[in-house]
């Protein structure tokens, strides 16, 4: 009979345990550059030591890991899924175990209604595994459709996301990228040199600068993979856990008191003269961090999550400041998929309007402004969340019906005294009205200054709206907050009057 040294053997088994652990979790440097191990990155995003792994210990057929690292922790104590690729198997190329791993994570996370993180740093899917590879990825892409009805889901890309691993970042809601680490890209440089000739480097096919500014694929670079974890958790903070889950409300804080003095002084008196909307925000929502989704592109929108009265809300608003707030294909894109965002959680959407039109010309009549105008017209209508409205100058043609019109469903809607809501500009319409009497006047600057007088007066004040029950109000610029909270109150929107910091 043989004697089993229970002691020896339960020694045995913690080493080699923790010799598998060890060799899973080392630091790699795949690019010449140091990097964090998958696990190491899920436990830099979530609360100090939340980090739960899932199936620690698969494996494929021929004993390699995974490839991702697939569990759950909390930030700022509520729940989240995280799927962290691991480079140091197969450089995080997408296999059919990895496919199931994934999956497995996405099927945990819709059930429990807890958001998801993809940590992303794969070469694409595994060329040996063929359709069994291909078989997972589809499957991995129908959850992530899947789970938009249900959950946040967040993107990160840490390194490259080629190839068939590009689509999933694509179907969930918001993409971080490290500038000068992460690319993303259907076809690689070397695939495009053979195919088209073009010269490319992974940068310029796909890099951060590329995707945040031109093609508008992701939503934020940040410069290192540090702050891509805290722009995570600050995103985090201003969504539901679930669609129909509790707000996370904050305390209130009172907007910043010099900013909230100078709204009334903010917006120029002449509709062609620029001003930062940022400064209107300042004066209006609560003091403190807000964060800016797709900052660099299409900048004529502002698309941001901020608090008002320690309540999260989605805040849409023109910039002035980049080609004077005009809506264009892009723009148009930008802030329909924000408004979509908003509505399928439940985030009320303030729109603040100064909007000269839609840009004119063939370049965006080549770009489908009409199809991409008529998907912000219906992400409007479809939105269930409060939807307040304040135009703080001038909303002029169909430009005034996308940007959170009465008319789309908005449940309240004001405008600035000095605000102008018309077809087209004074100076535009008098041109049009008028071209006969200007062309025949002795002196057509004057007679055009004052028909634009009487146009603005009888037509574009916005006392004519408010006259005609269009908008709900005309108010000055210092009751935007409280006249926005009382909504909100109306609306059946809690508070965070009695949440401690």
């Amino acid at each position: 009979m043989t004697t089993i040294n229970t002691e020896t053997a339960t020694s045995d088994h913690r080493a080699r345990l923790a010799q598998r652990r060890q060799d899973r979790f080392r630091h790699v440097e795949p690019r010449g550059r140091r990097e964090y191990t998958a696990r190491e990155r899920a436990e830099m995003l979530v609360d100090a030591g939340s980090f739960v792994e899932m199936t620690p210990m698969r494996v494929d057929g021929n004993g390699n890991g995974a490839g991702v690292v697939i569990g759950w922790g909390r930030v700022d104590g509520r729940g989240v899924v995280i799927a962290s690729h691991d480079a140091a198997v197969a450089s995080g190329a997408i296999g059919a175990v990895m496919a199931e791993t994934i999956q497995k994570a996405q099927r945990f996370a819709i059930d429990k209604g807890y958001p998801i993180v993809y940590i992303n740093d794969s070469g694409g899917a595994r060329i040996h595994d063929g359709i069994l590879a291909l078989h997972g990825c589809g499957e991995m892409f129908a959850l992530n459709v899947l789970a938009q009805k249900r959950i946040p889901q967040i993107s990160l890309i840490l390194g490259p996301c080629a190839g068939a691993a590009a689509y999933s970042p694509a179907l969930t809601d918001w993409t971080i990228m490290v500038r000068e680490q992460g690319q993303m890209f259907l076809t690689g440089p070397d695939i495009v040199k053979a195919t088209t000739g073009e010269d490319a480097s992974a940068e310029d096919i796909g890099g951060a600068q590329m995707h945040t500014e031109t093609s508008g694929v992701a939503h934020l670079e940040v410069t290192n993979e540090g702050e891509a974890f805290h722009a995570t958790r600050l995103l985090l903070s201003y969504l539901p856990s679930h669609v129909g889950a509790a707000m996370p409300l904050v305390a209130p804080r009172r907007p910043d008191p010099v900013a909230a003095e100078r709204l009334p002084y903010v917006v120029p008196d002449k509709a062609s003269v620029v001003f930062d909307m940022n400064k209107v925000l300042d004066g209006v929502l609560d003091a403190g961090p807000r964060l800016e989704l797709m900052p660099a592109h299409a900048p004529s929108v502002l698309t941001l999550f901020g608090h008002l009265d320690g309540r999260p809300v989605g805040v849409l608003a023109n910039q002035p400041n980049s080609r004077g707030g005009v809506l264009d294909a892009k723009s148009s894109v930008k802030a329909a998929r924000f408004i979509e965002f908003c509505g399928r959680f439940g985030l009320p959407v303030v729109t603040f309007v100064d909007v000269p039109g839609f840009l004119p010309g063939t370049v965006e009549e080549g770009r489908g402004v009409i199809t991409h105008g008529a998907k912000l017209l219906k992400a409007y209508v479809e939105t269930t969340s409060p939807l307040l409205t304040v135009v703080v100058r001038k909303a002029y043609g169909g430009a005034y019906i996308a940007m959170g019109s009465a008319s789309l469903g908005a449940d309240y809607s004001w405008a600035w005294s000095g605000a102008e809501i018309a077809v087209m500009g004074p100076g535009g319409a008098v041109a049009l009205l008028h071209r006969r009497a200007l062309r025949d006047a002795d002196d057509p600057e004057a007679l055009r200054d004052e028909l634009a007088a009487e146009y603005r007066e009888n037509v574009a004040r916005p006392y004519v709206a408010a006259e005609a029950g269009i908008l709900d109000d005309v108010i000055l610029p210092e009751e935007t907050r409280d006249r926005l909270v009382d909504a909100l109150a109306t609306l059946g929107f809690e508070s965070g009057a009695d949440v401690r910091r």
